[in-house]
């Protein structure tokens, strides 16, 4: 996609007021509300949250993934500055792995059982690229070589291969056509913790070389402190903090992220006991007024049962919380 229009301060990405309701037993159910951000290429951002939080909405949302029972309910994604159709899934097609690709997590799941790694690899390139076959294996064999894997590997089955080898199958999958922009959905889950630091190094290494930009999923901020460059907080389907992550895991400034950085051991800090969030997130049918996190907050104040709090720009980035007031001198309201 090309946009004559476009200049090198154009994002690749670029999602306003992104909304995803779901259908459930007739009625339809708010999953993600007003998230709006930018990604430019080369860059990553994770998105960071309990289960159910929205994190995964989002990102399928933008790759046009969603399940049957979700639909786009507001808000648009840019791609390159041009609109790309993610609520109509024939008009997504020509966008999936040629500008945005999915590292699924669980491989052993995603990958089909019955067929060799490297025609799997293969497949996209002879789909999306018009490559013959002969062409499309040779590719395979370049992606599993870049990812850390011997060629003749590419004759194994997914069985075959630890868990390891079947996540880098998984990366190399989503390099097939060089898309600018490769969504990671949890891709070190189930992993032990030496495969999984190899698996984020991978990623790093890979953005760097190839200026992809990368959007991570993951419950977990101890995987993307490495990593990413910016880390997004979500909480029942908005974003209540967004910053770099250096300024996050020193000064983090909503309640919910100082209390996910604090149920993290960090024995460099001689904090090597965690201390837990207390109560449960909310559910999609049960969603209370005002703040969300208020009924689990330390700060909560009377305001917070009745007003949703706006997200607002900080001088380290975003935060969406009523501890910080858009009259503040160190806060300008941002409209999203």
């Amino acid at each position: 996609m090309n946009n004559p229009s476009s200049s090198p301060t154009t994002p690749l990405l670029a999602v306003d007021r992104l909304a995803v309701d779901y259908g459930l037993k007739g009625v339809s159910l708010p999953a993600i509300r007003d998230v709006t951000f930018e990604l430019h290429s080369g860059k990553a951002v994770a998105l960071v949250g309990e289960s159910g939080s929205g994190k995964t909405t989002t990102a399928m949302a933008i790759a046009g993934l969603l399940s049957p029972n979700a639909a786009i309910s507001g808000g648009e994604v840019r791609y390159r500055g041009n609109r790309i159709p993610i609520d109509d899934d024939a008009a997504m097609r020509p966008h999936r792995w040629r500008d945005t690709s999915v590292i699924f997590q669980g491989a052993m799941n995603a990958l089909n059982p019955v067929q060799r790694v490297s025609n799997q690899i293969a497949e996209p390139c002879i789909l999306k690229l018009g490559m013959s076959r002969k062409a499309a294996t040779e590719r395979a064999m370049e992606l599993l070589e870049l990812v850390g894997i011997s060629a003749e590997r590419g004759a194994a089955y997914p069985h075959e291969l630890s868990g390891g080898m079947r996540q880098r199958v998984m990366i190399a999958m989503a390099l097939a056509c060089n898309p600018s922009l490769v969504i990671g959905d949890e891709p070190t889950t189930a992993l032990d913790v030496i495969t999984q630091a190899q698996i984020l190094k991978l990623l790093a290494e890979l953005r760097s070389r190839l200026d992809l930009a990368l959007i991570l999923i993951t419950h977990d901020l101890s995987v993307v402190a490495e990593s990413c460059d910016r880390v997004m907080i979500m909480y029942a389907g908005r974003i209540v903090e967004d910053g770099e992550v250096t300024d996050i895991f020193a000064n983090p400034m909503h309640p919910y992220s100082r209390m996910l950085i604090e149920s993290i051991p960090d024995p460099q800090r001689g904090r090597r006991m965690v201390r837990s969030i207390p109560g449960d997130p909310p559910t999609l049918q049960n969603r209370p007024s005002g703040c969300a996190f208020r009924h689990r907050c330390p700060s909560a104040m009377p305001v917070c049962a009745t007003d949703i709090p706006s997200l607002v720009s900080t001088r380290q980035g975003r935060v969406a919380c009523h501890l910080y007031s858009s009259t503040n001198e160190e806060m300008v309201s941002q409209n999203v």
